[in-house]
């Protein structure tokens, strides 16, 4: 094999793309990943990065262009970190989620023969997102806003981002304007001095409401009527303006001050009500959440004898869902404001066959399971991480005659999954949904029976 370096060009032939989006070469038998390429590209490009089993690079010229490329829609791609797959048509971006699932499942779960039923992709693939934050900082003195390029800290300022709604683009410029008209210094995390830190919007796509939160190192900000007044003049859209006081990490923290309107924003997923908070995890595309729930609880096979534990809940969106069908669910959620939230929405549902519990998986799980109550159906939707041994123990446990996971990440999907059938679970149904297009990632459902 010939020496790879640092900072040397080669020609390359793309292969493949990789689960993080990557084009996939190889140098003898060595691998490359060059992103922004796409499947049949030939490729000059120089080596960044040379690591024991791969190396990266970027490309500086393409020679010929792959029939699967298109031209992106967005001025900033290729310096912002927001997507991945925007050079390459969307049909083929759902090829390669899908090969990315069942490559996954194959390689990590151990199931030789797996090959997804479907993959469902999205009717809009542009202003689909109803969250989006955008981090604030200094560039040569200059206040900026945008997304962070990849694998930084490094702020690409943005005009607009096409994912989101057209509002944001205003908001953005209406916070910059009263930042630099009262001499408000944007968050520096190094020297830990300055005020704004970023901004955040929701979007209520059934009342078309927008909130805006910003997240603030300062429990007050200075001159705080002229921001309300500039950020109402912006549109009637505008419900709420929320400061989110935030003097540790970059995430919101939950101590929030509603400085204008209303606390929450109410949103409608299959035909239910939720409210949401600034805190709320509530899925970024509603219109393929609907779809990817829908197919969750087809799998779930229910009626008004099934019993159902919702592990990892969230603010109850599947588990309200489901109680509507079957005879009672629990719900499980780590994060307290979420359990308060879910609780709220049983109530704004007129649902009361559903019970919440603020607590890990790996806590509650095992014991209401030793408690005897009865659980036909799991429904799993953990964080990237996947879940856990002991609650995965838990389950196989509780005789549960099928257990529908919805996953986020195919890796941990299909280690997870290798568990459970190692305890006497097979795959009969799955179904991929590409929630989040233009970008690698990729949501998967899949139904396991005993």
């Amino acid at each position: 094999m010939k020496m790879i370096k640092t900072n040397k060009e080669y020609t390359l032939k793309i292969e493949s793309v990789s689960s993080e989006g990557h084009g996939v070469a190889h140098i003898d038998g060595f691998t490359v990943f060059v992103p922004q390429t796409a499947a049949g590209d030939t490729v000059r490009a120089v080596i960044t990065d040379v690591q024991k089993r791969f190396a990266r690079a970027r490309i500086t010229k393409l020679i010929h262009a792959s029939q699967d490329r298109c031209e992106p829609e967005c001025i900033n791609y290729g310096q912002c970190g927001g997507c991945q797959l925007r050079h390459i048509q969307y049909d083929k971006q759902l090829e390669i989620k899908k090969q990315s699932v069942e490559s996954a499942m194959q390689r990590i779960g151990g199931f030789t023969h797996f090959k997804a039923d479907e993959i469902i992709g999205a009717d809009i693939s542009l202003r689909y997102r109803n969250k989006m934050v955008f981090p604030v900082g200094e560039i040569n003195g200059e206040t900026v806003c945008g997304f962070y390029a990849p694998k930084s800290h490094d702020i690409i300022p943005l005009g607009d981002c096409i994912l989101g709604d057209e509002l944001n683009v205003k908001i953005i410029d209406t916070v910059k304007e009263y930042m630099t008209e009262n001499n408000i210094k944007a968050y520096n995390e190094k020297t830990r001095y300055g005020v704004i830190r970023s901004i955040f919007t929701r979007k209520s796509f059934s009342d078309n409401e927008i909130m805006v939160v910003i997240c603030s190192a300062v429990k007050k900000l200075p001159k705080d009527e002229l921001l309300i007044e500039k950020l109402r003049n912006i549109s009637d859209r505008i419900s709420s303006i929320i400061l989110n006081i935030n003097t540790g990490k970059l995430t919101l923290s939950n101590e929030n001050v509603t400085l204008w309107g209303n606390d929450t924003i109410f949103d409608i997923l299959c035909d239910m009500k939720f409210e949401i908070s600034p805190n709320s995890f509530f899925q970024i595309n509603p219109a393929q959440t609907e779809k990817l729930y829908r197919k969750a609880i087809d799998f779930a096979q229910l009626d008004k004898n099934t019993s159902i534990m919702d592990i990892y809940c969230g603010i109850g969106t599947i588990s309200l869902y489901a109680a509507q069908m079957a005879k009672s669910v629990i719900g499980i959620e780590i994060v307290e404001q979420a359990i308060k939230d879910a609780k709220k929405n049983a109530k704004l549902n007129g649902i009361d066959n559903a019970e919440f519990y603020a607590d890990s998986a790996e806590n509650i799980v095992p014991r209401l399971i030793e408690e005897g109550r009865q659980t036909d159906v799991i429904i799993l939707d953990p964080p990237r991480k996947g879940s856990d041994e002991k609650t995965l123990g838990a389950i196989v446990k509780s005789g549960a005659k099928r257990i529908v996971y919805v996953s986020c990440n195919p890796a941990t999907l299909a280690r997870d999954a290798r568990f459970l059938a190692e305890y006497g679970y097979r795959i009969t149904r799955s179904a991929i949904f590409d929630l989040f297009p233009h970008t690698c990632h990729v949501e998967t459902v899949i139904l396991m029976e005993r």
